[in-house]
């Protein structure tokens, strides 16, 4: 829960000003940006994972950088659970997102800069309230998918207690112990939980469009 709470605050800081690029720009590139912010929904996690370990090492270059601007390594730490997080779940951000700007009518828009707006405040006060379904969506998709993560998560942070060891590593360790019983408590925990999640955005999006 701490793991996904910290990247869901950072993916709501990164993906709002590359949602809205994304949504805004013309430029001959974008399907490549699109392709490459969307690549974390295809690669499989233990790409991703081994690539991470690679540049989160003591001898990769992010690594190395890291040890010595703070002391400690970033693999097989939480702050590289929730930087490998932040970029596996970036695309849970970013679409609902991009689709909540492309949504948001454009006269609107243009109605708030006629009468004296500034960019700032029109992102405030007319984009953002017109998508609020988008951003609990994001929000949602990006926490649970973080929550239920198991092959990135492995890879960069093995499974140490009280650092990196997640729920969905709990279960895969219980379950090499061949103690299920625990395993199925936690697995429905999982399940319940991600269930009533996407229950509870189902019902409030639900609300909003009747709105």
């Amino acid at each position: 829960m701490k793991l996904a709470g910290v990247t869901t605050v950072i993916l709501y800081l990164l993906g709002l000003p590359v949602a809205w690029f994304l949504s805004q720009t013309r430029v001959r590139l974008k399907p490549v940006l699109e392709a490459l912010f969307a690549l974390p929904l295809v690669l499989p996690p233990s790409v991703l994972g081994f690539y991470f370990l690679l540049a989160f090492s003591r001898q990769g270059w992010l690594g190395c950088l890291w040890e010595e601007l703070f002391g400690h390594q970033l693999a097989f730490s939480f702050d590289g659970l929730v930087l490998g997080s932040v970029i596996f779940s970036l695309p849970f951000m970013v679409h609902p997102l991009q689709a909540g700007f492309n949504a948001v009518p454009h006269n609107l828009i243009e109605a708030s800069y006629s009468l004296g707006k500034s960019k700032t405040l029109t992102m405030l006060k007319v984009i953002l309230p017109s998508m609020k379904s988008s951003l609990l969506t994001g929000g949602v998709l990006a926490f649970a998918h973080t929550v239920g993560e198991f092959g990135v998560v492995l890879m960069i942070g093995g499974s140490i207690d009280n650092e990196t060891k997640v729920a969905s590593i709990a279960i895969y360790d219980l379950v090499e112990s061949l103690d299920y019983q625990s395993a199925h408590i936690y697995a429905a925990i999982l399940f319940v939980f991600s269930f009533a999640i996407l229950m509870a955005v189902y019902l409030v999006n639900k609300k909003l469009d009747l709105r």
